[in-house]
């Protein structure tokens, strides 16, 4: 069974850098919403599934922004992967780690990364064709010493990680620093009461200092 990121989509979230995690209410907004951080560097997004308008953000946004690499996230069902891929997202991520999800993207050929956050569930979604992992909940389980440690044993598979959870511009750097993690997940970019204020001048303002973040770090 194989599930993994293709190589070509694995250098393009390398190259991104920075994953804006984005919760939309009114799909009236994922437009602009999206326009707003491609002008400002942020050119992947992961939309999560949690909200009853999440597909149709979704499929507005690929169809009126394809510039932006559009996943989707809090994928916790087989029904769920069918559904995204059907909407056209690039990707799929979850907090956790649910074979049946995994072997449902494996049978529809979408790309999809794990959560785990200890050995077994790295084990469980490596054992399952997964190379590339969501790395959840990031800070609260010991940030990157607790990522490069956890990684250690396993190093000779080539794993990759997007970490997620407590990231903030005060921390980042040492994340994007790390060779193995190929972007990180950002929900303090467009949190959601800023996207239902459709304040869009603060949410650019936070894309564009994620970007110059990642711009330092990674030239």
């Amino acid at each position: 069974m194989e599930v993994a990121i293709p190589e070509e989509m694995k250098r393009n979230l390398k190259k991104a850098g920075i994953i804006a995690v984005l919760i939309i209410d009114n799909p009236d907004m994922a437009v602009p919403l999206a326009e707003t951080l491609l002008e400002n560097g942020v050119n992947t997004i992961e939309l999560t599934l949690r909200t009853e308008t999440a597909l149709e953000s979704l499929r507005r946004i690929r169809r009126e922004v394809p510039e932006i690499m559009a996943g989707a996230g809090t994928v916790l069902s087989p029904a769920q992967v069918v559904e995204v891929n059907s909407a056209g997202a690039a990707f799929g991520v979850a907090p956790g780690f649910n074979r049946r999800v995994v072997e449902k993207a494996a049978s529809e050929k979408f790309p999809f990364s794990p959560g785990i956050s200890t050995p077994s569930e790295l084990e469980g979604a490596v054992e399952n064709g997964c190379n590339v992992l969501k790395f959840f909940h990031a800070e609260a389980m010991g940030g990157v010493k607790y990522l490069k440690g956890i990684n250690a044993p396993y190093s000779f598979l080539n794993l990759s990680y997007i970490p997620l959870g407590g990231l903030k511009p005060d921390n980042i750097h040492e994340y994007l620093e790390m060779e193995e993690v190929l972007a990180l997940g950002g929900s303090w970019i467009a949190p959601r009461p800023l996207i239902q204020a459709e304040d869009w001048k603060t949410i650019g303002k936070n894309a564009a200092e994620a970007y110059r973040i990642l711009r330092e770090v990674r030239g």
